[in-house]
């Protein structure tokens, strides 16, 4: 009779044989890397759309998770989480950036960008690189790239004709609540109320304020266009978040997995900023068609004096020393 010990060796040695004539498993089939999204706005978002783009591009390497609405995080507590090793992925407000870099307050000023082909510039160039090594160092996140979602325009009911903040002088202007926003309205010479967003609506219809600011899409979805007269293309506060990824799970990837990905957020960024500017357009001749005035007004008189007022306020101490030069002068 064949010993237990000699069944066994046989048993390991066919065992061993099956294992060595089975074909490996491709790279990606043995691990597929994890990578939690969050976010705030809606799935019905021209960025949501953008960000299924690139969990379609990333699909054959990634599992890609798209948490919107947030269904994950609420709103201002996404850096936090990646931090805590909560996400590895998320839209971040560069306010957000602010509240533990001081320094980054900067890039959320006014009239900072001229548009978003000289925001994009900045963020490519020395000086976008700088900021995005800050956040890499100090908060443990890799910028990805500027995520657009619209440009805020004042929005007025009086039929007065601006060309500078001087122009502004006594307008009722509806700034979000908050210090920074307040300020804002401020630099644009107007005289700041806050109002809930809820309420503003009701508050132009009554003339509680005479005006409010917002990209035109969403003054458009919110029907202020029915209870003003004038759209003044002042142009700014060129709106964007941060693409961001946690500094762990990049540092974890290939140099090519890293290439991969940079490229699916660089097409999911373009194609979500062209969709916005053509609905920006697609807003400036639906105005126009109902009566109302749509005009540019002088940007270079609005920039000034919001840029001089930063300068001259406690808030751009901490910025570095000529960062608005220096972006000023990128073309």
């Amino acid at each position: 009779m064949r010993s237990h010990t000699g069944r066994r060796s046989v048993l390991t040695a066919a065992a061993a044989a099956v294992a060595l004539a089975a074909p490996a498993l491709p790279a990606r089939a043995q691990a597929r890397r994890r990578i939690r999204f969050t976010a705030v706005f809606s799935d019905q978002d021209i960025r949501a759309e953008a960000m299924r783009g690139f969990q379609r591009d990333l699909a054959n390497e990634f599992d890609v998770e798209l948490h919107l609405n947030a269904t994950l995080f609420r709103q201002g507590t996404e850096l936090v989480a990646i931090q805590r090793g909560n996400v590895e992925m998320a839209n971040l407000a560069p306010q957000d950036f602010s509240r533990q870099i001081p320094a980054w307050s900067a890039m959320a000023s006014a009239y900072l960008f001229r548009d978003v082909d000289h925001m994009n510039k900045v963020f490519a160039s020395p000086i976008g690189e700088d900021f995005k090594k800050m956040a890499r160092d100090q908060l443990n996140v890799q910028v990805l790239g500027p995520l657009y979602f619209g440009t805020r325009h004042v929005n007025l009911k009086p039929r007065r004709r601006i060309a500078t903040p001087a122009d502004m002088a006594g307008i009722k202007l509806r700034m979000p609540p908050g210090e920074t926003w307040q300020f804002l309205g401020e630099a644009l010479g107007a005289n700041p109320t806050p109002v809930a967003f809820a309420e503003l609506y009701t508050a132009l219809q009554t003339g509680t304020v005479d005006g409010q600011d917002n990209p035109l899409p969403t003054s458009r979805t919110m029907r202020f266009n029915e209870v003003t007269t004038q759209f003044v293309l002042t142009s700014h506060l060129v709106a964007y978040d941060l693409l961001s990824i946690s500094s762990r799970t990049w540092d974890a990837l290939t140099p090519a997995q890293r290439t991969t990905v940079q490229a699916a957020a660089d097409k999911a960024i373009a194609e979500s900023t062209r969709r916005h500017l053509a609905q920006e357009q697609e807003c400036v001749d639906v105005f126009k068609s109902q009566g109302l005035e749509v005009y540019v007004p002088n940007l270079d008189a609005f920039r000034a004096e919001a840029q001089r007022r930063y300068l001259a306020s406690s808030q751009s101490q901490s910025w570095p020393a000529g960062v608005l030069d220096r972006i000023n002068a990128i073309r």
